[in-house]
């Protein structure tokens, strides 16, 4: 691990904080809200490689679990991750590893559509893989309402996901950093 890819990685945190700072919209009858911060998740992934995005919100992580406000609305402290929403957030990690990694291998041929799928995979696939078993059990819900509860999140992440294939395909071209 290079000074670079610490740098990268705390710039991918703060990214992911700040996305925290746009309002969230909390929905009636489900425990999570909508926030922007997934797609933090997606662009930390898709620019910076599976490694340093999944360090990157690993630190996201660690400093909200240490009780820095991080998540939107002021959100943070080890509560928040043994809550109804603590496997979305511990989702984090691994849908940035993942978008990462797909990223990773379609990075020669990467355009809009294949980072799209990368930030589907893991920026949505991912964190609902850990986030709804985890709802339905801390909110005693049951796996088949959880599940259809955190539908009404699908339309904005797909949103999300493709805002982050946009962005990503640009870095990549100005500035591609996965690969240095």
């Amino acid at each position: 691990m290079t000074v670079k890819d610490m740098v990268y990685a705390a710039l991918f945190a703060a990214v992911t904080a700040a996305l925290g700072l746009l309002p969230m919209v909390v929905v009636p009858m489900v425990a999570a809200p909508i926030t922007a911060q997934s797609l933090g998740v997606m662009l930390a992934g898709g620019i910076l490689g599976a490694k340093r995005g999944a360090l990157a919100l690993a630190v996201f992580t660690a400093l909200a679990a240490a009780g820095l406000p991080l998540y939107a609305g002021g959100r943070g402290g080890i509560g928040l991750f043994l809550g109804p929403t603590g496997g979305f957030a511990l989702g984090y990690v691994l849908g940035a590893f993942l978008t990462g990694w797909l990223t990773e291998r379609m990075w020669s041929r990467l355009n809009a559509v294949k980072a799209f799928v990368a930030g589907v995979a893991g920026g949505i696939g991912m964190v609902y893989l850990l986030g709804i078993p985890w709802l339905g059990a801390v909110a005693r819900i049951g796996l088949h309402k959880a599940f259809i509860g955190s539908m009404v999140f699908l339309p904005g992440d797909l949103l999300k996901a493709a805002l982050a294939a946009v962005i990503v395909v640009a870095i990549k071209k100005a500035y591609p950093i996965i690969g240095k």
